[in-house]
């Protein structure tokens, strides 16, 4: 059977906060709304754009569907102007001895465009965005990950940066490694019941090996 190790992206492989916020801005902008703060837009990152944009324009859910709009846009230009992995991922996969996949909520084609741009998509044998399977905590985008590629539970660990990532996992019946480089700190992974967590890309070495 496949050892498997499946990924979270924003926040555990990659640093996206600056160009998620850009592009917040620039949609709250297009529909006439003031600017949100860093802090305000990391808070909201997590359980996809949709979400992400209804929480930045609340109380104004009319505008949700334009400012949308106008985020896709904005963060199809620019989703690479500051994207980088966290220092020592891009090694940490090249020496990963588990089948690699990716599961996220950000839509699938900006998933892999941005992993392509920096060089990292061959890493990963799947990548399944929020739009391509119910979006996490919903266990059916790992599940379906697990099932085409051969992965029984017993042989996969889930490795992401927040209680999102923590229901998926626990959902899907796998190991959870939570990190906390992310966009949530330790205490609320602890608190959503993350047993394993590493406060450095190092520490994940031997979950991938």
């Amino acid at each position: 059977m496949t050892r498997l190790a499946v990924l979270d992206l924003d926040g555990t492989l990659l640093d996206t906060l600056d160009d998620l916020a850009a592009s917040v801005n620039a949609a709250l902008a297009a529909v006439g709304l003031p600017s949100r703060a860093r802090p305000e837009i990391e808070r909201f990152v997590g359980e996809g754009s949709r979400n992400l944009l209804a929480r930045a324009v609340a109380p104004r859910l009319d505008l949700l569907e334009p400012a949308l709009a106008a985020w896709w846009t904005h963060y199809r230009a620019h989703g690479l102007d500051h994207t980088r992995p966290f220092q020592g991922i891009p090694g940490l996969l090249t020496r990963a001895g588990r089948r690699l996949a990716v599961h996220t909520n950000k839509p699938g084609e900006l998933a892999r465009r941005i992993l392509a741009g920096l060089g990292l998509l061959d890493r990963f044998a799947i990548v399944t965005g929020g739009d391509e399977a119910p979006r996490k905590p919903d266990p059916a985008g790992t599940l379906a990950i697990m099932r085409r590629l051969g992965a029984r539970p017993a042989d996969t660990v889930f490795i992401g940066d927040s209680p999102t990532d923590v229901r998926t996992a626990r959902a899907a019946g796998v190991r959870m490694v939570g990190v906390t480089w992310g966009f949530r700190p330790e205490a609320e992974l602890r608190s959503a019941g993350a047993v394993t967590v590493v406060d450095s890309v190092a520490g994940l070495a031997p979950w991938l090996a």
